[in-house]
C-alpha cells in the first residue's frame, strides 16, 4: 500500500515539474543555500519506547523555478547532507535495563523534489510558501552507542541486513523577505519516511550474530525515519534584469499603477493639445474639466 502511494506521488510530482517548468510565462529561477537544526527518530513496528534525538542539522544547497502565477508557485529541489538518527530503549527484561538506551546517528544526503505554493504579503516584499516535497535519501554512514553492552562505535552496513536509500514525503512551510535579488528566508520542514533503514525480520535473521550494533533480536518489520528541522537559508535570482521586470511590477500597488497610467495619460493629452496651439483646451484636460 505504501509503495503505491508513493509512486502515485512520484507521478504526480514528475508531471508537475515537467508541466511548471515547460510553461512560457515570465518566471525566475532561484539558487540558494541553507542551513538548520531539527530532531529525528524511527517508527518502528512492533512499536518500542522511542526517544526524539535533538541536535541534529542539516544543510545544502537549494533550487526554484518560479512562475509568475503565484497559485501555480515554484517547483525546484534541494541537495541536503542531514543527521539524523533514533533512540529506544530495547532491553526491558529489568528496572535497570530500562534505563539504558541504543542510539545510532545516521549521516545522509537527502535530495526532496519540491513543490512550493506561495503569496505575496506587504506589497511583494514578503513571501509567505508552503513545502510539499517527494523525497529521496542516502545514508553514507553511521554510529552507534549501546548502553547495555558499554560498547559505540562506527555502524557497518550490510547488504542483507540495511537498506541505504530511503523515500518518504515532506511538508512545511516558511516566509521569505526579498531585497532585489536577494531572497533571505526562515522555515520549518517535517520529514516523513516511507522506506525502512532495516530489512525486516523476514528477509534478514543474523541479528543474534550481529554483535552490540545491532541491538534487535530480530529486526522490525517496519523502520522508517522521521526528521524535523527549522533552517534558514539565502537564495539569488539568476538572469537578466529584463528577465524579472513582470516581478518587479508586482511590488507596485494597484493604486499607484492607476495613478501612474493617469498622469501618463492627462501628460499625454496636455502636449496633444498644445501641439494642435490650442493652450486653453490643454489646461482644461490637464485638471480633469
Amino acid at each position: 500500500m505504501n509503495r503505491t502511494i508513493f509512486n502515485r506521488a512520484i507521478a504526480f510530482a514528475t508531471l508537475a515539474f515537467a508541466l511548471l517548468v515547460a510553461l512560457p510565462t515570465s518566471a525566475q529561477n532561484v539558487v540558494g543555500v541553507k542551513g538548520g537544526w531539527g530532531a529525528s527518530t524511527a517508527r518502528f513496528y512492533p512499536k518500542r519506547e522511542m526517544s526524539m534525538i535533538w541536535g541534529g542539522y542539516t544543510g545544502g544547497v537549494t533550487w526554484r523555478h518560479y512562475t509568475a502565477e503565484r497559485f501555480v508557485g515554484a517547483v525546484g529541489m534541494d541537495v541536503e547532507f542531514m543527521r539524523r538518527g533514533y533512540s529506544f530503549a530495547p532491553y526491558t527484561t529489568s528496572e535497570e535495563s530500562r534505563n539504558l538506551r541504543y542510539t545510532r546517528h545516521i549521516n545522509s544526503i537527502m535530495m526532496p523534489i519540491v513543490w512550493q505554493p506561495h503569496f505575496y504579503l506587504a506589497n511583494f516584499r514578503l513571501r509567505a510558501f508552503v513545502d510539499l516535497a517527494v523525497t529521496f535519501s542516502y545514508n553514507i554512514s553511521s554510529t552507534y552507542v549501546n548502553e547495555l553492552q558499554n560498547a559505540s562505535g562506527t555502524y557497518h552496513f550490510k547488504i542483507v541486513r540495511d537498506n541505504r536509500w530511503n523515500y518518504g514525503l515532506a511538508g512545511g512551510g516558511g516566509i521569505a523577505y526579498l531585497a532585489g535579488r536577494s531572497e533571505f528566508s526562515v522555515g520549518a520542514r517535517y520529514y516523513f519516511g516511507y522506506g525502512d533503514i532495516l530489512r525486516n525480520k523476514n528477509k534478514y535473521s543474523g541479528s543474534a550474530t550481529d554483535g552490540p550494533e545491532n541491538p534487535f533480536s530480530t529486526t522490525p518489520l517496519r523502520s522508517p525515519l522521521d526528521n524535523i528541522y527549522i533552517t534558514i537559508g539565502y537564495g539569488f535570482r539568476l538572469g537578466k534584469a529584463s528577465e524579472f521586470a513582470s516581478f518587479e511590477r508586482m511590488r507596485e500597488s494597484k493604486a499607484r499603477r492607476v495613478a501612474k497610467r493617469r498622469a501618463a495619460a492627462e501628460r499625454a493629452a496636455k502636449e496633444a493639445a498644445a501641439a494642435a496651439g490650442n493652450p486653453q483646451k490643454a489646461k482644461l484636460q490637464s485638471t480633469g474639466n
